[in-house]
């Protein structure tokens, strides 16, 4: 696929509030400070398209990305970020929930793993949370660049085994580096053949 224009659109706290056309969405997530606006940006082309910060927890809002006019990325808050309220919490992970569970816009959610961790508490149950509400979802390893292409292989095969203790089978995964684009085809080319399909709205 070739990304030909991608702007903002708006930024929300609620679902209620996202746009009301009939477009494909993909929302991304992940753990605070896992690369999600550095993917974004690497796969629309724009450098500045998503807010980075090297501060975690920056993204608090339900961001939407209109891509070639025609479908929409969006930008979750990132989740696990300990030096938030218990309050604040609470607030970003009803935003996170609601927009999961009730956007029937929401084609596939792409959930941002750190490929050099290993299997996290808060990552394993949000995926069982996933699963247990019908959740299409597909994993994307991210900063592939920070490990050398064997130890990459062996912690996403390590993860891929961990997953299979719980999981009959695995969701779509994706290895990719914001910093030299490697996965990128493969991520839009997976979204073309979704977008392909009728949206299912009911």
């Amino acid at each position: 696929m070739i990304i030909n224009s991608a702007r903002f659109v708006i930024s929300n706290t609620s679902v209620d509030k996202c746009p009301d056309d009939l477009r494909h969405e993909y929302a991304f997530i992940g753990r605070s400070n896992v690369g999600k606006s550095s993917l974004i940006n690497m796969l629309t082309g724009q450098k500045a398209l998503a807010q980075t910060s090297s501060k975690p927890g920056k993204t608090l809002l339900i961001n939407h990305f209109l891509v070639n006019d025609s479908w929409y990325i969006v930008d979750l808050p990132g989740y696990g970020y300990a030096q938030r309220s218990k309050e604040s919490r609470k607030s970003i992970d009803k935003i996170i929930r609601d927009y999961i569970l009730n956007r029937a816009q929401m084609t596939t959610l792409f959930l941002l793993i750190d490929v050099r961790h290993k299997p996290q508490k808060i990552d394993l149950e949000f995926m069982e949370w996933l699963g247990e509400n019908g959740v299409p979802f597909a994993i994307v390893f991210t900063k592939l660049d920070k490990l050398s292409s064997a130890a990459g292989k062996k912690s996403i095969s390590a993860y891929c085994t961990t997953l299979l203790e719980q999981w009959e089978e695995l969701p779509p995964i994706f290895a990719t580096s914001s910093e030299d684009r490697r996965g990128r085809e493969a991520l839009l080319d997976y979204i073309s053949e979704l977008n392909q399909l009728p949206l299912q709205t009911v």
